[in-house]
């Protein structure tokens, strides 16, 4: 069956929209008619090769739809049923997974090798990041799929397949943030909006927003931000005015840029917590002298995907949904079409919006 995708011929290429040649699923696969599809960064990322993975490929690992049809072995979805994409599904029996860091599962990403479907032409192509969103529709490994909470739109679900679960699960579970903790959030696109959304569910303040973008404070602000810094050279003296002269107690970067996360790390107070979540490149070397660590006595880490298990903390964040506490909405800067993701590209690279939502 032919459907539409867009399509990454090679790494540094233009997207192409055109038709692929989808297969029904095989065992233990299931197959999804994608409502809705988040265009995230990390997209970028892989089609510029800053993350490489085999190519000729289709994007997009954002996304949620309802359940065509299911291969054999597959008994936890049917067809009719809405479900959440999961692009980093755990293995269950790595070290990582036997001792909770699912997040870390080193056989997560194991998918991205396969040949899932072929060009009209006959050429073969691979899954980026394993689920392949950026189609009408898609076959994927069963446990890449995961029931859509009760109460959320289905169109609203593909944000918490990745921006939402990495901002929030930077927040509660890498920087594990306390009420009354202060908080700088460097970088307010869509993970960026879901930090700050889940810093104001944690009770933390002051919450202070960073961006090169003037335009993004009235956004930073709805999601919970209570101050507004354009990034400048003078960003960490601009933090440590709203927060007794200090610094934040945590930074989350949601950049990726060396300069970037020396400003998070500059804001953030002695003995604070600096969390990393923008994916950055190799040639993004940050620099830190042996006495600065020892005197501030910062604590800096990594955050892969929020540091969460999506089947514990989709219910969670629902929850959150339900009660008002979290808007989905406040992401999304535009709903586009499936042929618009090429200029929603152009626009991330200009650092402007949120995220864009491709409604199918």
């Amino acid at each position: 069956m032919v459907v539409r995708a867009a399509v990454l011929p090679a790494v540094g290429s233009p997207l192409e929209i055109t038709g692929i040649e989808l297969p029904e699923p095989g065992p233990g696969e299931v197959r999804v008619r994608l409502a809705a599809a988040g265009v995230c960064h990390s997209d970028l990322s892989l089609s510029d090769g800053t993350m490489r993975v085999p190519v000729p490929a289709v994007l997009g690992h954002e996304g949620a739809g309802t359940v065509l049809a299911v291969g054999p072995g597959v008994t936890h979805v049917a067809p009719g049923d809405e479900v959440v994409l999961n692009w980093a599904p755990s293995c269950g029996s790595c070290h990582h997974c036997a001792i909770g860091e699912v997040w870390l599962c080193v056989d997560a990403l194991a998918g991205v090798g396969r040949v899932y479907a072929a060009t009209e032409d006959g050429t073969p192509l691979h899954p980026g990041l394993n689920v392949a969103a950026f189609a009408e529709e898609t076959v994927v490994p069963a446990r890449c799929v995961l029931p859509v909470p009760d109460g959320v739109p289905l169109t609203d679900a593909a944000l918490l397949g990745c921006a939402v679960l990495t901002g929030y699960g930077a927040v509660h579970h890498s920087a594990r943030v306390r009420e009354g903790e202060s908080v700088v959030v460097v970088g307010v696109g869509g993970v960026g909006l879901a930090a700050l959304q889940a810093a104001r569910i944690a009770g933390a303040g002051p919450i202070v927003a960073v961006d090169v973008s003037p335009e993004k404070e009235a956004l930073a602000k709805a999601a919970g931000a209570t101050d507004f810094v354009v990034a400048s050279d003078a960003t960490a003296r601009e933090v440590r005015g709203f927060t007794g002269g200090r610094g934040a107690d945590v930074a989350v970067e949601c950049v990726g840029r060396a300069a970037t996360i020396r400003t998070a790390w500059d804001s953030t107070r002695r003995g604070g917590r600096t969390t990393v979540v923008g994916i950055g490149g190799k040639d993004q070397q940050v620099t830190f002298n042996a006495l600065e660590i020892f005197h501030w006595g910062r604590t800096l880490s990594g955050c892969v995907y929020g540091n969460c298990d999506p089947a514990r903390d989709l219910p969670v964040l629902a929850d959150h949904v339900r009660a008002g506490r979290l808007d989905l909405g406040l992401l999304v800067t535009d709903r586009i079409g499936l042929a618009d993701i090429p200029a929603a590209f152009d626009a991330m690279l200009a650092g402007k919006g949120g995220r864009a939502l491709v409604v199918f």
